[in-house]
């Protein structure tokens, strides 16, 4: 991944044509816009973050689940642990977007948005994790699928962000934290670039999960990831 041309890839994801969401993605992008607005802001990306590893906690839990009743089946077994392991990955890594978004408010003296006050925000979450939950239980394909839409969403509003603030291209990433732990580039427009990348990554291995190969959205010059 050292050596992704971030801007092409930036690009390629304003080329790349939408996938075409279903009517629960809609509603759900829908409702984001009336809670945050349209516009692009890094307190709407924040409430994304917090909204985006929710899914995965719920897999990996219920995946640890099927193991125990499942672990006389070891291909099963094994099936489920990778699904595991990527969950947990990923919540890991959406959670870092979270940090990395705080640093950048923090440096830039961005105050949270009203829908960040913790108590609004806990029945967001609530609201979020009920959807999840069901979705896990009910039809686990179509909560990979609705994962994958909501990434492929989450890929294009920081492409968008991007290149709505041209400034960030002349911010040097001085942030230790952000160089040592998530991404170490130039400037602060590469690592939103990078956090792009990211949710197109958890958005191809949804399609993988979901069955859906054939929507994966490829790195130029490379095979899909």
């Amino acid at each position: 991944m050292a050596n992704i041309d971030l801007k092409a890839e930036q690009q390629n994801t304003f080329d790349t044509p939408r996938y075409s969401y279903s009517a629960a993605a809609k509603f759900f992008f829908f409702a984001m816009d009336l809670t945050a607005g349209k516009k692009n802001s890094l307190s709407k990306a924040k409430l994304l973050e917090i909204l985006a590893s929710i899914p995965y906690r719920r897999w990996e839990i219920r995946h640890y689940i099927k193991q125990t009743r499942k672990f006389r089946k070891l291909n099963l077994v094994k099936d489920y642990q990778e699904i595991i392991e990527w969950s947990r990955e990923a919540q890991d890594n959406e959670f870092m977007h979270l940090l990395v978004i705080d640093q950048k408010m923090r440096e830039d003296g961005i105050k949270d948005k009203w829908y960040l006050n913790p108590f609004i925000t806990f029945f967001i979450v609530l609201s979020y994790v009920i959807i999840a939950k069901i979705m896990a239980c009910t039809n686990q394909k179509r909560a990979y699928l609705f994962n994958a839409e909501f990434e492929n969403h989450a890929e294009l509003v920081y492409a968008n962000m991007v290149k709505e603030n041209p400034q960030w291209e002349d911010q040097k990433l001085d942030n230790d934290f952000v160089k040592n732990s998530y991404a170490d580039v130039d400037n602060w427009a590469d690592v939103f670039r990078r956090i792009g990348l990211d949710e197109r990554d958890h958005m191809n291995h949804s399609f993988i999960l979901a069955e859906k190969p054939q929507f994966i959205h490829k790195y130029k010059g490379m095979p899909a990831q």
